[in-house]
């Protein structure tokens, strides 16, 4: 079988520029909007959301988006995105054909991209089932309560398919069979990262050899159409960041790749970007089986953005970071999810990530994980197997041999070739005053005299003078920030005794700028 050739970067569309024009929209708009952020950089590939439960196109097997409510809608955003796909239809238009036409002009291989469960019911439940108006709602679903997990998963997530279900998994098999016969796609995605809550809670990892064997039924119909065709059908799915998360899930990603099940493997977070995904564990699993890995970015990494920078600086910074780590490690290149754009707003990463020369000598932020969760609110339990092993935040408490949470920091900058014009180590510490007494080690070695500067929210104009967090930075030689992992050590020594609540390291970063 053949290897997918190197993209550098997939770029998934989640299908966002059908509303990107008022009804009605035309052909031409919609393929310049989709097309747009890609043309001119290191994407090489087109990875297209073909919807989350109803169809785009006609099936006598499926329903099509719009149907269940007679195309009337329940938000203005919802009635353009559908209409402008229904009214393509009515005029004898194919979006999905049109897009692999434009994206093969422009030299670019078109996947199609199924989410396999997606959960975009803003956290209605069963009770909810049979009121709710939601573009995405099917008959099916609604017919089928008994079907849906409900209170066996996360709340906000009840109203997803219990894949344990045979007729569940036939759905979306009938959905993946469709879309894959009907089109002539490079290959097709199994997004299982939309949503990750698939089986009832704690049962998911001695349930994995289901989706095992809907990968086996995949790979066959794969295998088939690139027989049929003359012509390589690749399949890619995504997965959960790390080897453990996939095993909450029931990813036997080991299996997968024991078996060449698939072409592709992008391992991502499934709320937001995980920035400490496994590489090189991914990596040992495809090297010898000839699969493709390419780390998955979302939108951004969640929580706040507490740096002196400006956000879209720091996420810049951070993504470039990123991308040389998971490149170092052994990527075949970079995945770009949730990435919404027009030509300009992304062209500097999607110009940039997708190889190691054009990251060189790019400004960067390396920073230890976050393990960030949302109890409450939207999105309430999303976030629960991305960044298992996150470090931060952690409260700092005195010990009996002066010893502190730990960080290791894999720096990929090779320094001695491109040297900076700074390198600044910095620790973010929650509720820290003068009279706090921190220590800071950099690989064994006591780092003296941090520049204090306190934290304003990103606040250029500020009217305090402090605040409740502050800034303890530390200059670093290039000898000292050499690429390879390092580790960095922080121990609260003294906390201040007029003080009763906890001293919080929140983040623990290393800046170079060129």
């Amino acid at each position: 079988m053949s290897h997918p050739p190197d993209y550098g970067i997939i770029y998934n569309w989640d299908g966002a520029p059908h509303g990107y024009s008022p009804v009605p929209q035309s052909m031409d708009a919609f393929l310049d909007k989709t097309y747009a952020p890609l043309e001119d950089t290191q994407v090489g590939a087109l990875f297209w959301c073909v919807g989350e439960h109803a169809t785009r196109w006609p099936s006598d097997a499926l329903e099509l988006v719009g149907d269940l409510h007679q195309r009337r809608y329940e938000s203005a955003a919802s009635y353009i995105h559908t209409e402008n796909i229904r009214r393509m239809l009515d005029r004898g238009e194919d979006p999905q054909q049109a897009v692999i036409d434009r994206g093969h002009e422009l030299n670019l291989h078109v996947y199609a991209s199924l989410r396999m469960n997606d959960n975009h019911f803003n956290g209605a439940q069963l009770s909810d089932l049979q009121t709710l108006h939601h573009v995405e709602l099917t008959k099916l679903r609604k017919d089928h309560p008994e079907w849906l997990l409900g209170e066996d998963t996360e709340e906000w997530f009840a109203l997803s398919w219990n894949m344990a279900i045979p007729q569940v998994r036939e759905n979306r098999f009938q959905h993946l069979r469709e879309v894959c016969q009907n089109y002539p796609w490079d290959g097709v995605e199994l997004d299982w990262q939309r949503h990750p809550f698939h089986f009832p809670a704690d049962y998911a990892y001695r349930l994995r050899y289901i989706f095992t064997d809907f990968m086996r039924a995949a790979r066959q119909l794969t295998d088939e159409l690139a027989q049929q065709r003359g012509r390589p059908f690749y399949l890619a799915a995504r997965v959960a960041g790390s080897i453990e998360g996939c095993h909450r899930i029931g990813y036997d990603v080991e299996t997968w790749a024991k078996e060449n099940l698939v072409d592709i493997l992008i391992p991502a977070g499934a709320a937001a970007t995980d920035p400490a995904i496994e590489v090189s564990a991914f990596r040992a699993l495809c090297t010898d089986r000839d699969i493709a890995l390419y780390p998955g970015f979302d939108g951004g990494v969640p929580g706040p953005a507490a740096g002196p920078e400006g956000e879209t600086a720091r996420h810049n910074m951070r993504t470039k970071a990123t991308a040389m780590q998971y490149h170092g490690q052994g990527a075949t290149g970079i995945y770009a999810f949730n990435w919404h754009a027009d030509r300009d707003s992304k062209r500097e990463l999607l110009t940039q990530v997708g190889a190691v020369q054009t990251l060189r000598r790019q400004d960067k932020l390396y920073n230890a994980t976050h393990r960030f969760r949302q109890h409450t609110g939207e999105w309430r339990g999303a976030y629960q197997h991305d960044r298992l092993r996150g470090t931060l935040p952690v409260p700092l408490y005195p010990t009996m041999r002066e010893t502190g949470p730990h960080f290791d920091l894999d720096l990929a900058d090779d320094l001695s070739a491109d040297p900076p014009a700074t390198i600044t180590l910095r620790l973010r510490l929650q509720d820290w005053v003068a009279g706090d007494e921190v220590r800071c080690c950099w690989d064994g070695e006591v780092l003296a005299d941090p520049d204090i500067s306190y934290c304003h929210g990103g606040n250029p104009k500020p009217i305090s003078d402090v605040s409740a967090a502050a800034w303890h930075s530390f200059a670093l030689t290039a000898d000292q920030a050499a690429r390879g992992l390092h580790r960095i050590e922080v121990v609260l020594l003294q906390r201040h005794p007029q003080l009763a609540c906890d001293l919080i390291l929140t983040d623990v970063e290393v800046v170079i700028l060129y």
